[in-house]
């Protein structure tokens, strides 16, 4: 049910350290919301966050429910994420769970499962869609994608290695190449390397969409620099984005079908056109972009449909179809390396 729009919205944040801070920063900052209380398992750091942004500290999730809560951000560890959620969904109280839905299919299914019966908000944290560039990416209704080249690498933070690359990092590309393909792939394979523990620290995937779109991706937590871009070859169109700097660029075709017809016709016959300017042929410009911050968009998207109801930008659904793809590219690189070899 939505909430009374006559009254501010009552939120919550479980789980406070460096995302959730972040959570309860903006929840604080929102005239349309008002900040109940957090909850964390470090009692001085809950504390602290909860007096920073006047909220109450709580010592567990029963305790944020009963003070009265409409929505909660649940930024947890992963591992957490289901024996968090699950109380809030029964309550009736919508969640906003942090990427990735959940650390295997297992749960994000039973997450899904129990969102729907209840009928409760379940939107997945996938900051990515908020990102300037992908949003102006999206408003692209006429792009189709032929193939796709994905990397993000990063060095290694020491955060989120309850999980391996796959749900840490590479899980924000496959939500994004699911949005742009409308399907989850039909075939993958991948290779991973595990370096310090015993969970993927490096991944590349190639994934084989129904729609005639390969997509190639890799991530790495083990890098020496920090990349984050995606390259999109498409029917008609090339499209670059940098998801760190927000910004992006598009090249189109700008010759006329005469003019094409004419080069084709010239390199056909082997003639020499390296005079051509290829610039001429083509129309290169930027992606139309603005800079507004992706968390603050999330959430005020988040508490705009607990409000008014619908659905989210990135409901359940989408969140445990990300997971499937992560589990599949992981079982996938598994099976490889079972295939190779050993001396």
């Amino acid at each position: 049910m939505p909430a009374d729009q006559r009254e501010p919205l009552r939120v919550g944040v479980v789980g406070v350290g460096r995302m959730g801070r972040h959570h309860a920063r903006i929840y604080s900052q929102m005239p349309e919301v008002r900040l109940v209380g957090v909850v964390d398992a470090d009692a001085k750091r809950c504390a602290a966050v909860a007096s920073e942004y006047g909220a109450s500290g709580f010592g567990d999730t029963d305790e944020l429910i009963a003070a009265g809560v409409d929505a909660v951000t649940v930024a947890v560890p992963t591992k957490h994420h289901r024996r968090v959620a699950e109380p809030l969904l029964r309550a009736g109280v919508a969640c906003l769970v942090e990427k990735p839905l959940a650390p295997d299919v297992a749960e994000a299914r039973q997450l899904a499962e129990l969102a729907d019966a209840t009928g409760t908000i379940l939107q997945v944290g996938h900051i990515e869609r908020y990102n300037p560039a992908v949003r102006a990416l999206a408003g692209q209704q006429d792009l189709v994608p032929r193939f796709i080249e994905v990397h993000r690498v990063s060095p290694m933070t020491f955060r989120s290695v309850d999980v391996g690359v796959v749900l840490d990092m590479m899980i924000h590309d496959l939500d994004v190449l699911l949005m742009l393909t409308g399907c989850e792939p039909q075939r993958v394979q991948a290779s991973a390397v595990a370096v310090l523990g015993a969970a993927e620290d490096v991944c590349n995937a190639r994934l084989e969409f129904p729609i005639g779109c390969v997509a190639n991706v890799t991530a790495s937590r083990l890098a020496l620099k920090t990349e984050r871009k995606i390259r999109i070859v498409a029917e008609d169109a090339y499209v670059s984005i940098d998801f760190a700097r927000k910004n992006g660029l598009m090249i189109r075709h700008k010759a006329n079908a005469e003019q094409l017809a004419r080069v084709r016709a010239e390199l056909t016959a082997g003639r020499d056109l390296s005079d051509l300017d290829y610039t001429d042929l083509v129309n290169i410009e930027p992606l139309q972009v603005d800079d507004a911050d992706q968390l603050q968009m999330q959430l005020r998207d988040f508490a705009a449909v607990v409000r008014q109801g619908g659905r989210p930008k990135v409901d359940v659904h989408a969140g445990f179809a990300a997971v499937r793809t992560a589990e599949r590219i992981v079982a996938a690189a598994r099976e490889f390396a079972a295939s190779i070899p050993r001396p």
